[in-house]
Order: structure tokens, then C-alpha cells, then sequence
């Protein structure tokens, strides 16, 4: 018998790891790493998520409160919906109005990754 309980459990670890969908245990993540025209990352350039173009021309409605790249210009947003977004940067003078600012869909359960030039 007590061989048995470490098959018994060796078993049940196998059904466990087999049933899970790693989507749902994994948040759908976005991270962005802001640069210049140079390619220099931007620390402290603010960064906004909006859900749709209308929302991002408008700056309302924002999907999560804004946030600051890091001193390596990243920022990562999580448990996002996997769909499309709008991103607005800015750091001083400098934004990505006219350059990129919609997202691919993004893919549930992943890390996401976008590169957003600021000019």
C-alpha cells in the first residue's frame, strides 16, 4: 500500500497539469518599451491604455490608471483583455501622436510586447 500512494499521487499531478488551461491561470500582459528617434530608451515618459480610437483621440476613458517607464523606458500593464488598444506617451515635448499607437491583438495569457517611438 505504501508503495502505491506515491503512483496514486504521481497520477493525480499528471491529471492536474493535463486539465489546466495555462490561459486562464496566465493574465494577458502588455509591455511597452518607449524610445526616442534615436532609439535611447525614455524613462518617466507617462503611458495610457485606452479601448478604443475615439477614447484615445478624446484622452477619457482610460482602460487602467497611467503609468511611468522605468529607468529602461519599460512598462508592463496586466490582466488586460486580449483584444486591441491605444497608446498614448508623452515625456515633455515629446509623444507618439502620428507614429504608432495601436496595438495588435493582443494574445491571451501572454506577455505582450510593443515598442513605441516618441518623437
Amino acid at each position: 500500500m505504501k508503495k502505491l500512494i506515491p503512483v496514486l499521487l504521481f497520477i493525480f499531478v499528471i491529471c492536474i497539469y493535463g486539465f489546466t488551461d495555462y490561459n486562464q491561470i496566465l493574465n494577458t500582459s502588455l509591455k511597452i518599451t518607449v524610445v526616442d528617434y534615436l532609439g535611447n530608451v525614455v524613462k518617466e515618459a507617462s503611458v495610457t491604455l485606452y479601448p478604443t480610437d475615439k477614447d484615445y483621440r478624446n484622452e477619457t476613458n482610460a482602460v487602467t490608471e497611467t503609468q511611468y517607464t522605468d529607468k529602461k523606458g519599460r512598462v508592463t500593464f496586466k490582466k488586460l483583455e486580449p483584444t486591441i488598444f491605444f497608446v498614448y506617451v508623452v515625456k515633455d515635448d515629446m509623444n507618439n501622436v502620428g507614429g504608432g499607437v495601436q496595438t495588435d491583438t493582443l494574445e491571451k495569457g501572454k506577455i505582450n510586447k510593443v515598442n513605441i517611438v516618441i518623437e
